[in-house]
């Protein structure tokens, strides 16, 4: 046996060849990243619509509220609709593995359709196009990171595990601004979420792509797709939404 043979044996498994394991993975993988598209469509679908019904434009230019923008933009709905999706993503996470395939599927389209209903403010507060070249730039930036975990041969764990750390710090720092009101200290918070959520992309693709190794049968496998799907999907949100509060334009500024 060659040592090919032997390294294909020990980590595929006896009578698994290697071509088979990489069509399985190239397959899982654009699973993944077809979830995570369908989540992102999702996410724009639902900002837009809740943009469109619940603003109207006024004479002098500005956006005014309606009835229904007063209740999705307005405490303490508002807040409702914000801290929803944290609980419907925590519930996924402990639930998933005994969820079928369909229940976490709609869950996780689910989670994407709340994202979207909450960051629609986004759509009030900054203008269109401004919009559209930070989410260009962040597609970039991702599919650039998320090449460079499928295919480096480092192992990112230890980064990962520091980047974790830091979106602790994220979260605590963040709670903080909510009282203090600094644009100094959210333009830092900012910052600080690119470079950690571009590591975290990096670091959740090789993950991902190092689950499947684990040789789980078909609904284990497809349920690690969507959960794999949900990791890139929330790496993709938040660093948008860091990188539009640093490039963005205010409406409000023209």
């Amino acid at each position: 046996m060659s040592d090919f043979d032997r390294y294909a044996t020990s980590r595929y498994g006896a009578g698994i060849a290697p071509s088979d394991v990489d069509q399985g993975l190239r397959a899982y993988m654009i699973g993944v990243y077809n979830y995570m598209t369908l989540g992102l469509g999702a996410t724009g679908l639902v900002a837009y619509a809740a943009f469109a019904l619940g603003t109207v434009q006024m004479g002098d230019g500005s956006l005014g509220l309606t009835e229904l923008g007063h209740a999705i933009y307005v405490p303490p709905l508002r807040w409702i609709i914000v801290l929803s999706p944290l609980a419907l993503v925590f519930y996924i996470s402990a639930r998933i593995n005994s969820m079928s395939v369909a229940s976490a599927r709609i869950a996780f389209i689910a989670f994407a359709a709340l994202i979207g209903l909450s960051m629609s403010a986004l759509l009030v507060v900054y203008t269109g196009a401004s919009i559209g070249r930070a989410f260009f730039a962040t597609a970039a930036a991702f599919a650039s990171l998320s090449l460079y975990g499928y295919t480096t041969r480092r192992d990112l764990s230890a980064m990962g595990s520091f980047m974790m750390m830091g979106v602790v710090g994220l979260i605590v720092a963040s709670l903080l601004n909510l009282f203090l009101h600094s644009s100094g200290l959210q333009f830092g918070i900012s910052i600080l979420a690119v470079v950690i959520f571009a590591g975290l992309t990096a670091w959740d693709t090789q993950s991902i792509k190092e689950m499947y190794y684990e040789g789980d049968g078909y609904e284990a496998v497809q349920k690690k797709s969507i959960f794999g799907a949900l990791r890139l999907y929330l790496d993709f949100i938040n660093m948008f939404q860091a990188i539009l509060y640093l490039t963005g334009s205010n409406r409000n500024d023209r």
